[in-house]
């Protein structure tokens, strides 16, 4: 087993990483170079070690990455708890999570091993449960991008009571149930070809786009006895974008204009996806060896958490975009966080991953 450096502690490590995540240096030697620019700052910022590019680079292929994965995993349940409250989205259940997977693509030249024969490039998929409420995420792993993702369904925490908005690439009967035998909510947008038995039929409001609310019962053998019980059904049609949506779902008690409010608001996970890539570093990589990739991937998860921490905790009126530019220029002030942010002037507000501008695609 690779030995560890006495003078480059995982501490320092994840400081480095995140350093870099908030700060937005392009490689190792950019990295290095900054920090050792202010030495007398370094202790002020945690460090306790040697900061070289050898110690970095490492650390990043031989230090496991799941180090990094256990203190996300603190970071996301210590947010949970700040924005279990959050006063947005009040008409949705205090509990909802959406889940959905995003490519990262890497450099085919750089990265053979991750080879992607769809792409025919190189790529890995990060897999993110969002907790609805604040966009926070609540759990993620990183995998083969080859992985199919209904089988993510066997893997994330279920809370009963808790509502799981998933895309139709995730309908898969026997894994629902599991979420349905541990008193557990799902909605799901079905397929073309599931055949079903309508039980009963309850009256919708035609004017905002509902069709029908059902009762129904699978027909397939093979459906129907990896889910026996019945299911949901609710119909509508979106006008914006001319497409007829079908919903299953196995709460009978939630008005059908919630349930289809639910669905919308699973493009929250898509928004996050497009905004850590834009405002963080996971476009271009410090490490080629696949330990690297997800050490700074985790941490770019933690560099968010840890600014969604700030602002709820501190109660800042900035978008989470300007304080983290505002950081970017501010990380060797030897000042509190909201003493650097209260100098600066609130500028025109940006958007936070969990906005959209037009009642979000389907």
């Amino acid at each position: 087993m690779p030995r560890s450096s006495r003078s480059f502690t995982a501490y320092d490590h994840f400081l480095a990483l995140c350093f870099a995540q908030l700060t937005y240096r392009e490689s190792l030697r950019d990295i290095v170079t900054c920090l050792n620019a202010r030495p007398l700052l370094q202790f002020h910022l945690g460090f306790r070690g040697q900061i070289s590019r050898t110690n970095l680079a490492y650390a990043n292929e031989h230090r496991d990455w799941r180090v990094f994965e256990a203190v996300a995993q603190v970071l996301m349940r210590r947010a949970s708890r700040l924005y279990h409250d959050d006063p947005s989205d009040r008409d949705l259940p205090q509990m909802a999570f959406a889940l959905d997977s995003s490519i990262i693509h890497l450099s085919l030249n750089l990265f053979p091993w991750a080879f992607y024969p769809r792409s025919k490039a190189a790529a890995m998929k990060l897999h993110m449960l969002l907790q609805i409420r604040g966009s926070i995420p609540a759990w993620a792993t990183i995998t083969e991008p080859t992985e199919q993702d209904m089988k993510m369904l066997d893997n994330v925490p279920i809370y009963p009571g808790a509502f799981y908005v998933i895309d139709r690439g995730y309908l898969d009967f026997k894994r629902l149930f599991r979420l349905h035998d541990q008193h557990a909510f799902f909605v799901v947008r079905s397929k073309k070809h599931v055949r079903f038995r309508v039980i009963k039929s309850r009256k919708v409001d035609a004017s905002c786009g509902l069709r029908c609310d059902q009762t129904i019962r699978l027909l397939s053998p093979k459906s129907l006895k990896a889910y026996p019980p019945h299911l949901r059904r609710i119909r509508m049609w979106d006008e914006v974008h001319k497409t007829r949506l079908v919903f299953l779902t196995n709460n009978f008690e939630l008005a059908p204009e919630v349930i289809c409010q639910l669905y919308k608001r699973r493009w929250a996970v898509e928004l996050f996806f497009k905004w850590i890539k834009q405002h963080l570093r996971i476009r271009s990589f410090y490490g080629r060896s696949p330990n690297a990739i997800r050490c700074q991937v985790w941490t770019a998860i933690c560099s968010y958490l840890l600014v969604a921490i700030a602002k709820k905790q501190f109660g800042l009126e900035k978008s989470l975009n300007e304080i983290l530019q505002i950081v970017s220029v501010t990380a060797f002030e030897q000042s509190a966080l909201t003493e650097v942010l209260a100098r600066t002037p609130i500028s025109i507000k940006s958007p936070e991953p969990s906005e959209t501008q037009d009642l979000l695609r389907f």
